[in-house]
């Protein structure tokens, strides 16, 4: 994470302080990252959830508790929880321009204490139901407001990093509730599955001391007329406090520069500024595809319902299942977390491609030995299915898991930025909740020959990609209309912020 014109651009560049130093040794970064790293524990409630009604879906207890659901009642009660994102981040777009992207955070710690202790501690399934709406709350919050704090605070050579290493949260969520489940499984009561219920509050409160003093964003304090207030947070997190820092000169006035344009541009209110222009067209098009993409890639079929696939390749026994979950989530950590740290190195398309290429080959394989075990009952077809499994998830996780977030938060300029973002979330969290209401259903029905269906879909996929998705590393969050836009930001070069940025901009293009 040291200086790298080819993450920032050369004009950011030539102002970041060449000291040497490495940002572990500086206190001041120490403390920033610090914010950034337990953000990204607040992903994890999203992961938690998906991992542990996982493993509720392996234990006879709660089956028993829930009067054994299947095909559309199964998916409901899974979807109830991503529809109530979905609800949620119209509001919460607004109120990240309203009120900045901090205080929302608590909002989400409202609700999360409030579904986890429902659904741990409830006498009945419509409890139990409630519970997980109340829990799409703070997923929503924390999800559509962490990484455009990140984003918009972080020093720019972290940026990319930071922003994209957000999602790996759902991991290290989805990795404890794997093994919460695993070590409750053998409880004879409804403790089973009470405990991992309640357990969901565990990750997140973690975070709390950070979401409580983490700086507000400097871009809305700026747009807000803040300026001194923005000036001295950067002064302070980028700088160390250094007074004459032409690394905090730059960023202000870069801010303000990009920031006075859009509001000459548009008013950036309405939703329908999403579209208005071909640059923001081609933006929407891109956070609508990818946030649909990232569950249509088969990977909501493994999230909710592995012990249904494990199941139609003939590995039935809760223990073996529980296994299976909680390595899996180990490894989908390490390839996150290792994804997030090669964003800048190799850039965001060669990512997207061998990700969607790898997964389609995958999938396909998935389909074949599940279709022999199912025709033939050849054992050893059934349990290849599960090394392709974590092939499969090792490709998703390349960049499905850190550029789902880094990669619409840092292409939409800061008026549009939270609805396009939002925009992004709304498009997965439908299809969270189209996928997790029909995937049971089709399973059910159909078996092994809906992973086909999957396959077809990431051919498109890929060619989406391909035709679609600009790279956008070398750009800071200002350049990013010389991707989109075709132009350059408006710093006139009579001083030598102006022409650092020109010359950024001369050879970026």
């Amino acid at each position: 994470m040291g200086k790298n014109s080819n993450a920032v651009g050369a004009g950011l560049a030539q102002v970041l302080p060449d000291d040497g130093i490495p940002w572990y040794k500086k206190s001041h970064l120490r403390l920033l990252n610090f914010y950034a790293f337990s953000m990204t524990l607040l992903a994890a409630a999203n992961g938690y959830d998906g991992s542990m009604m996982n493993g509720l879906q392996a234990l006879p207890q709660w089956h028993e508790f829930m009067d054994n659901p299947t095909g559309a009642w199964l998916g409901f009660i899974n979807a109830i929880q991503s529809l109530s994102s979905t609800l949620a981040y119209p509001v919460i777009a607004y109120f990240a321009n309203r009120w900045g992207r901090k205080r929302g955070l608590l909002i989400g710690f409202f609700f999360l204490f409030l579904g986890s202790f429902l659904q741990a501690f409830t006498p009945n399934e419509v409890g139990f139901i409630l519970g997980r709406f109340f829990l799409g709350q703070p997923s929503a919050w924390w999800a559509g407001l962490a990484p455009l704090l990140i984003t918009e605070l972080a020093y720019p050579t972290h940026r990319a990093f930071l922003t994209s290493f957000y999602n790996s949260g759902w991991y290290i969520g989805s990795l404890l509730a794997a093994w919460v489940t695993y070590g409750t499984r053998n409880y004879d009561d409804s403790w089973a599955w009470r405990i991992p219920s309640l357990l969901q509050i565990a990750i997140p409160i973690i975070a709390l001391p950070a979401a409580l003093l983490i700086p507000e964003s400097p871009r809305y304090l700026i747009s807000k007329g803040r300026r001194d207030e923005a000036r001295q947070i950067l002064r302070k997190f980028h700088a160390g406090g250094d007074e004459n820092s032409a690394l905090v000169d730059f960023e202000m006035e870069e801010i303000e520069t990009v920031l006075q344009e859009e509001s000459d541009i548009a008013s950036g209110t309405s939703w329908m500024d999403l579209f208005n222009t071909p640059g923001n067209r081609h933006r929407a098009a891109i956070s609508i595809t990818l946030g649909v993409f990232a569950q249509w890639n088969g990977v909501g079929v493994v999230s909710y319902y592995l012990a249904l696939v494990l199941q139609t390749a003939g590995i039935t026994s809760v223990t073996d299942q529980t296994l299976i979950s909680g390595c899996l989530q180990i490894w989908n950590l390490i390839l996150a977390v290792g994804a997030a740290a090669s964003v800048d190195r190799v850039g965001r398309r060669f990512l997207f491609l061998l990700s969607s290429v790898g997964m389609l080959v995958s999938f396909v394989l998935i389909s074949a030995l599940s279709g022999t075990f199912d025709t033939t009952g050849n054992k050893a077809a059934g349990l290849a299915v599960v090394p392709f499994l974590f092939i499969y998830y090792g490709f998703y996780d390349i960049a499905f898991t850190p550029l789902v977030i880094s990669y619409p938060a840092e292409i939409w300029p800061y008026t549009l930025r939270a609805r396009g973002f939002a925009l992004t979330q709304l498009s997965t969290y439908a299809a969270i909740f189209f996928n997790t209401f029909v995937n049971p259903i089709a399973l059910d029905q159909i078996g092994w020959k809906y992973y086909v269906v999957f396959a077809v879909i990431l051919v498109f996929i890929t060619l989406t990609i391909y035709f679609l998705y600009p790279e956008t590393r070398g750009h800071s969050l200002e350049e990013m209309a010389v991707v989109f836009d075709k132009h350059q930001i408006g710093l006139e070069p009579e001083n030598k912020l102006g022409e650092a940025v020109k010359s950024s901009h001369n050879e970026t293009v």
